[in-house]
């Protein structure tokens, strides 16, 4: 029994060295957009800012604010408000976007069966924009005046036809702090950034691979989606993935999956640039969650279940059995070393919280309950975000 004990805690902990080693390859080609300069006005392809709002009347200011005082030269802002029962609308009309022209507001349609709410904001969006690149950003985010500049330049120098930026995460109260960075400690584990890249310098490989590992290796963040208008076409666009909750992993993967074809799919960050604050209060935060979370797995069971055990057996229980003695402690020590290691890479990397990194099992235990509440409410009455109902 006890060679048995030992055995297990000695897997768990080779399995963190595992998960810390590929935060780190992953850390060092998770690369960040750069400042660049305005490109002179004949070679700035018209990009078309998006943003999709419904009742951001408390976020929506700052954002629309900040995409209006962008130094790029060649841009035209489109603002869609969903059906707002908070003035969000009468605040963009009042920073001086209009009906008509480079800056404007839509109103949107009512949502058709079949649709998520953002989905069908978005390929509204889509369809009123005439850029050559579609940038997809949500109300709750803002952008330093060279974000777009800088972003033009990385796709042109990466050759995307999918970036997708992650934004330095805004956490204020006790709960965004212990849950919002679990995001980025699921993502660096779980996702093989360095592979997809890898992939993509050969897609003769690529090809190879079935389609359901490619697209496997696919994700995205909605908060900064970045197309180039032909690869947003190619793919669909929102019509493809109407009925899908994490509308952005499913764009990431519709791409992946034509890796071999030769599309290219680039995460990365946008720290220097663009902030985004995601929830305010714990209510909003086991709500969001909970829309999200069994979306992510495109209602996987087996996938789920892996995942969740393995964030069980790896990134809680070391906090429960460190407490009690016996001959495996030396091993489960190491397991809560290995842990924090992984969480303070990140915390720097990534700029977040570190209460979040010092109260890493009360997230983690918070992030399983979610994920528990999540399965249970889609499988049942459904979770409901801006109003609406939604069920798998």
């Amino acid at each position: 029994m006890i060679t048995l004990v030992i055995l297990y805690h000695a897997l768990v902990l080779a399995g963190l060295l595992l998960a810390l080693a590929g935060v780190l390859v992953n850390v060092a080609h998770f690369g960040g957009l750069r400042p660049a300069a305005p490109p002179a006005p004949g070679d700035a392809p018209l990009v078309s800012i998006l943003v999709p709002a419904r009742n951001e009347a408390r976020n929506i200011e700052p954002c629309v604010a900040s995409l209006l005082a962008q130094d790029y030269p060649n841009y035209e802002l489109i603002v869609l408000d969903d059906h707002s029962e908070d003035g969000t609308g009468d605040i963009v009309r009042r920073l001086g976007l209009g009906e008509t022209g480079t800056r404007r507001v839509i109103q949107g349609e009512a949502l058709p069966a079949g649709w998520t709410g953002k989905g069908w904001a978005c390929h509204q969006l889509s369809l009123a924009a005439s850029g050559h690149y579609l940038f997809f950003t949500d109300a709750d985010t803002t952008h330093a005046p060279g974000t777009v500049s800088a972003t033009v330049a990385a796709a042109r120098e990466y050759r995307s036809d999918l970036l997708s930026a992650w934004p330095r995460l805004i956490t204020k109260t006790w709960s965004e702090k212990l849950v919002i960075p679990m995001v980025l400690l699921l993502g660096m584990v779980m996702y093989p950034h360095w592979l997809v890249l890898l992939l993509q310098r050969f897609p003769t490989v690529a090809a190879r691979l079935p389609v359901s590992v490619r697209r496997m290796l696919g994700a995205g963040n909605g908060q900064f989606i970045f197309f180039t208008r032909p690869a947003y076409d190619r793919i669909g666009g929102h019509a493809a993935l109407r009925d899908h909750l994490v509308e952005d992993v499913a764009l990431g993967r519709a791409v992946a999956e034509r890796m071999g074809e030769g599309m290219r799919l680039l995460n990365c960050e946008s720290l220097r640039f663009s902030t985004c604050r995601m929830y305010r209060a714990f209510p909003e935060v086991w709500e969001g969650f909970t829309k999200n979370m069994r979306a992510a797995f495109e209602d996987s069971l087996a996938s789920f279940l892996f995942i969740g055990a393995t964030q069980v057996c790896s990134f809680l229980l070391p906090f429960v059995f460190v407490f009690l003695p016996g001959p495996a402690r030396p091993l489960v020590v190491a397991q809560v070393g290995v842990i924090y290691l992984i969480r303070i890479v990140l915390t720097l990397r990534f700029r977040t919280s570190w209460l979040g990194c010092l109260l890493h099992p009360i997230g983690e235990a918070l992030s399983l309950a979610i994920g528990l509440n999540s399965w249970r409410r889609l499988a049942t009455k459904g979770v409901t975000w801006k109003g609406r109902v939604y069920q798998s």
